[in-house]
């Protein structure tokens, strides 16, 4: 579901040639904007052509196209690579080298099926999707979302996540994302044009907590990707595959606010079906004692519990690249 990724941008830092730093230092404000004006107009042809390329292919040969995409990205970014080894090692400690490295090569075949599957979504239907995508408990959803007080979906960066809140407004259910703008606001207005073709909405991070309580008074629903780091305030501390990490603790604020429903989704690739399921689990129970921060520690805990189970039973379509544990709690070194 929505992605911070879908959604999420992730930053790798590139130490910056001396040559180049001295030549942009020297140039002018007029020089520096044409520039960056520049880069946003070939980011976006660029994104465009890849739309366009991948949207006229047929789906195998367009993921085919994705996972060589995924090789590539696994040989020519190694920044990334560590990272993703990195935390393979702290949530599996006991796991072979050589198995974390199968799972993590897995991994980049399934975000270039992703990429492709993005691409490709403008032309989804509900017929054309068959085969491709079912259901899995969709009657927890319905539930949820017929007691009226609104549905917070805790979902992550695992799976398919773009193409499951595409497909389930697709089949009638529109929800809202909550987003991290992307860097580039042509490109921004353009994936958000994608993800919102049949009635989903966009929320930005910036404007979290004012767009999900006005939601849940309106009885929507509304999809959170949990699985990113943050940084206190905004984050608490709740373990993740047994490391301490850093957690948005809004959805279980909001939860305890409104009376919301919350439950996890997920669309993962089953490989015995050939397909993706979208598979929505039962409610979870919320702990109210009437002490507000014991109270989001704790639910902010169970829904992070939740989000490493989903994880565990599928390892190598969760997106290890992203520095999940990069704030640590005060006196702790870096892990990375």
């Amino acid at each position: 579901m929505p992605a911070q990724s879908r959604t999420q941008r992730l930053h790798v830092d590139f130490p910056l040639h001396s040559s180049v730093t001295r030549a942009t230092a020297g140039s002018s404000p007029f020089t520096l904007a044409l520039r960056a004006l520049m880069r946003e107009f070939l980011e976006y042809a660029f994104v465009r052509t890849l739309l366009a390329c991948f949207s006229v292919l047929a789906r195998p040969l367009a993921r085919a196209l994705g996972a060589g995409f995924g090789v590539i990205a696994w040989f020519s970014v190694p920044n990334l690579r560590r990272t993703g080894l990195r935390n393979l090692e702290l949530a599996f400690p006991a796991m072979p080298r050589a198995e974390r490295g199968r799972l993590l090569r897995h991994m980049y075949r399934y975000l270039g099926w992703q990429l492709a599957e993005f691409c490709r979504m403008s032309r989804y239907t509900r017929e054309n999707t068959r085969g491709i995508i079912r259901y899995d408990g969709l009657q927890h959803y319905l539930a949820a979302r017929d007691r009226g007080r609104g549905v917070l979906i805790v979902t992550g960066h695992l799976g398919a996540w773009e193409l499951s809140s595409f497909w389930h407004s697709l089949m009638g259910y529109p929800m809202t994302m909550v987003i991290r703008r992307l860097d580039n606001p042509r490109v921004d207005a353009l994936v958000n044009g994608i993800r919102c073709l049949h009635g989903n909405r966009v929320v930005h991070k910036d404007d979290f907590a004012r767009g999900l309580l006005a939601a849940m008074r309106k009885g929507d629903t509304v999809g959170i990707l949990m699985d990113t780091n943050m940084t206190p305030p905004q984050g608490v501390f709740v373990p993740f595959f047994g490391v301490p990490a850093c957690t948005a603790s809004g959805l279980a604020r909001v939860a305890l606010r409104t009376g919301a429903a919350v439950l996890p989704g997920f669309l993962v690739w089953e490989a015995a079906e050939n397909q993706y399921v979208l598979r929505f689990g039962p409610e979870i129970a919320l702990v109210s004692t009437g002490d507000d921060e014991h109270d989001t520690l704790d639910n902010t805990a169970r829904f992070t519990a939740v989000i490493e189970d989903a994880i565990r039973r599928c390892p190598d379509q969760w997106l290890w690249v992203h520095r999940r544990w990069k704030t640590r709690p005060p006196g702790e070194p870096s892990v990375y």
